[in-house]
């Protein structure tokens, strides 16, 4: 009697096998109010976390989108040009004759600073433009080559050169050593950036990121 009552399958077994008996712990769980902890709890990220961008990142991503944006309008806007016989030499060598132009201009600001200051600026701009420009004329109608290349970067420097000398000599003019020594290092900057970028280029590393770009230094 007793072998049948302990082979008895209990109340809602129907297979005959003996169900499991739940734990002392699970049995007081409800009794305090709160459910079971998980067997394995997977953490899981709150929501949002690891959006926060640095700073670093951030600045890059607004640099990239001003120099991808700058050059979508400049490759609009040569389109009509490709079907010309204007080359970007042309252009490059155009936009070094305009800059140089204003430096010149800035050097007659005794007579009248505020008409000459302002033609120079409005000098130095389209000549910085057609700078732009050639880059882009060149990649639209498939015209880049080597010396184009050789040929633009040296030229930039020229530009700048031109008018950081003028703008030094005008400081020097009216008496203001500080300003001239400030001068003299944006001259200093604006050459060691194209060869900073140039130098980790040949070394397999990223140049095109940070500041002082040709249109940081230009604005």
């Amino acid at each position: 009697m007793a072998e049948a009552d302990a082979k008895r399958p209990l109340p809602g077994d129907e297979s005959g096998a003996v169900a499991a008996r739940p734990s002392f712990v699970s049995t007081l769980w409800p009794l305090n109010g709160h459910n079971p902890p998980p067997v394995d709890p997977v953490k899981e990220p709150p929501e949002g976390a690891g959006t926060v961008r640095p700073v670093s990142t951030r600045a890059a991503a607004i640099k990239q989108g001003y120099t991808t944006g700058a050059r979508s309008l400049a490759s609009r806007s040569v389109l009509g040009l490709t079907r010309t016989r204007v080359t970007p030499n042309a252009l490059t060598t155009s936009g070094v004759l305009l800059c140089g132009v204003a430096s010149v201009l800035v050097l007659f600001e005794d007579r009248n600073h505020i008409l000459f200051y302002w033609l120079a600026a409005v000098v130095f701009v389209a000549g910085s433009v057609l700078d732009i420009l050639d880059g882009a004329l060149a990649r639209a109608g498939g015209k880049t080559t080597p010396f184009g290349a050789f040929l633009d970067s040296t030229t930039d420097r020229v530009s700048e050169g031109f008018m950081l000398t003028a703008l030094g000599f005008v400081l020097a003019r009216h008496h203001h050593p500080v300003f001239v020594a400030v001068t003299v290092a944006a001259v200093a900057g604006s050459f060691l950036v194209p060869y900073a970028r140039a130098k980790a280029e040949a070394l397999g590393l990223r140049g095109d990121v940070g500041i002082g770009s040709r249109a940081e230094r230009v604005v």
